[in-house]
């Protein structure tokens, strides 16, 4: 007799991702405000093709200067940068700031470095 495998039932846990963006230099010196950051990302995120109906599957949260995005499985670290510059470029901070990532899962808002401004002595 051949053994028949057994199919797998029960509940599937889905995969819950965690992103981090981090803009605590940015909301230090005031030129961006970490509430609105939040309240842009609810509205924008789109899950099942609608914006600003997350539902379960993604939850926004923030802690001072830090941006938490808990999201079921197909979502993409990459779409998080896309919504950032959007929202840099809404409010005129795409010349100064830049999104950068830190780690595998998170992201951090940096000044952009300008070398012109020091010129040395020879």
């Amino acid at each position: 007799m051949v053994a028949q495998p057994k199919a797998k039932s029960g509940s599937k846990k889905k995969e819950v991702l965690k992103f981090v963006v981090n803009c605590s230099k940015p909301v230090e010196d005031g030129i961006l405000d970490a509430a609105a950051f939040e309240k842009f990302l609810h509205d924008k995120i789109k899950v099942a093709g609608k914006a600003g109906q997350l539902g379960h599957a993604v939850k926004v949260t923030r802690d001072k200067s830090v941006i938490t995005i808990h999201a079921e499985a197909p979502f993409s670290k990459r779409y998080l940068k896309y919504l950032a510059k959007k929202f840099l470029k809404k409010h005129q901070l795409r010349d100064w700031l830049h999104v950068i990532a830190d780690t595998k899962t998170s992201y951090e808002l940096r000044y952009f470095e300008i070398q012109g401004d020091e010129e040395e002595d020879e």
